[in-house]
C-alpha cells in the first residue's frame, strides 16, 4: 500500500510562510528533512506532518500560526482539486467537492453531516493511525471557512469548533471562527449554520467547473483503481464502528461510488462487504481486549455490536473462548 502514502504539498504553503518572513529552508531543517523536500512533488505522511509541525515550531503561537497561514494563502495559489471548489456553485457545493478531492490527496479526510439547522464537518485521517499536528488541523478547519468567506464575499462565522488539543490562544481563534471553541474534544469538528451553505458562490465559474471537474473526477478514479479497496473499506469501518454498524450504502458513499460498484470491486478483490465488516470486528476486538482500560461490554460498543451477547457469540466463532478467557492470557499484547 505504498502508493497511499504519499501526499502533494501546495507549492503555495512554501510561498506562504515565506510570504510570513519565515524561509522554507528553515521549515526543512527544523523538520531534519533534506532541503530537495521543498521541491519535491510528494512526500510521505510522516515527512508532510513534520513539515507542519516545524512550522508550527517556527510560529510563537499556534493560533496565529493559523490565522495568518489560512488568510495569507492567495486564491492564485490553489491547486486545481482546491481551485474547483472556490469556483463552485454555492457554499455547499464547494464543501462537497472540497471533500471528494481530499481523498486524492490524503492524509486529511473530511465527512460532512446535514442535520435540519446544522452542518457538521469532522476531520479524520487517511491511511494512518496517527492524528496530524495541531497546526494541520487548525488550518484545515479553517480553510473551509476561509473558502466560504472568499466565495461569497460575506464575513461568515462557524457556529461551534472542536479540537482535541490545545490550539493556543484560543481567544483570537474564537475571533477568527466568530463562535465558541471547545478544547479536548473527542474529534475535531467544524459546525456550521445549514442556512449558510444555501449561499451562492461570487466566484461561481461554469465554465472553468466544466474543465475542470471531468479531468479531477477522472484523477480520482484512477487514483482510486491503483489502491486496494479492501483496505479502504477495511480503514473506514475501522474508524466508523463505534458509531453503530456502518452499511455497505454509507461505506459507498465515503469513497464516492455506488454500492453496486463497491459490491463489484471487492469481489474483484476475491472479498465482500460482510467479509470485511466481520474481519474488522474481529481484528479490532483484539486489539481492545489486550487493553484492560478498555471493559468487555465497552469493547463489544466500539466495535459496533448493540449487546455484550452478540458480541460473545461471534467471539467465540473467531476464537474458540470467551473474550474474557481471552483477555486473560493474551493481557498485554496486541495483534495489529
Amino acid at each position: 500500500m505504498k502508493s497511499l502514502n504519499r501526499i502533494k504539498v501546495p507549492a503555495g504553503f512554501w510561498t506562504g510562510i515565506h510570504q510570513l518572513g519565515i524561509a522554507p529552508q528553515d521549515v526543512a531543517r527544523k523538520a531534519r528533512l533534506p532541503l530537495t523536500i521543498i521541491t519535491d512533488q510528494s512526500v510521505t505522511t510522516d515527512q508532510y506532518f513534520a513539515i507542519w509541525q516545524a512550522y508550527s515550531d517556527l510560529i510563537d503561537d499556534t493560533a496565529e500560526g493559523i490565522i495568518k497561514l489560512t488568510t495569507v494563502f492567495e486564491t492564485a495559489h490553489y491547486p486545481p482539486a482546491v481551485l474547483a471548489t472556490y469556483h463552485a456553485r454555492d457554499y455547499r457545493d464547494a464543501l462537497k467537492r472540497m471533500a471528494r478531492y481530499k481523498q486524492m490527496c490524503p492524509p486529511e479526510s473530511l465527512r460532512i453531516n446535514e442535520g435540519d439547522e446544522d452542518c457538521t464537518i469532522e476531520l479524520d485521517w487517511l491511511y494512518t493511525e496517527q492524528s496530524g499536528p495541531p497546526m494541520l488541523v487548525g488550518i484545515t478547519l479553517a480553510f473551509l471557512v476561509e473558502l466560504g468567506r472568499r466565495g461569497t464575499g460575506q464575513p461568515l462565522t462557524a457556529k461551534f469548533v472542536e479540537f482535541t488539543h490545545p490550539m493556543g490562544d484560543i481567544r483570537a481563534l474564537e475571533a477568527y471562527f466568530g463562535c465558541h471553541i471547545r478544547i479536548g474534544a473527542n474529534c475535531n469538528r467544524l459546525t456550521l449554520r445549514r442556512c449558510d451553505l444555501d449561499l451562492p458562490f461570487v466566484s461561481y465559474n461554469e465554465e472553468l467547473l466544466e474543465i475542470l471537474t471531468p479531468v479531477l473526477d477522472k484523477s480520482l478514479d484512477e487514483q482510486q483503481h491503483s489502491r486496494s479497496i479492501t483496505e479502504m473499506v477495511k480503514w473506514i469501518l475501522k474508524r466508523s464502528l463505534s458509531g453503530g454498524r456502518p452499511d455497505i450504502q454509507i461505506v459507498a458513499s465515503e469513497l464516492g461510488m455506488s454500492d453496486r460498484t463497491l459490491q463489484r470491486r471487492l469481489t474483484e478483490e476475491g472479498t465482500s462487504f460482510k467479509h470485511l465488516l466481520t474481519q474488522v470486528r474481529h481484528e479490532l476486538s483484539r486489539v481492545y481486549l489486550a487493553d484492560p482500560a478498555f471493559d468487555i461490554k465497552e469493547v463489544a460498543f466500539m466495535i459496533g455490536y448493540e449487546d455484550q451477547n452478540s458480541f460473545y457469540r461471534a467471539f467465540r466463532l473467531w476464537e474458540g473462548d470467551t473474550p474474557f478467557n481471552w483477555r486473560t492470557k493474551h493481557l498485554g499484547t496486541s495483534t495489529i
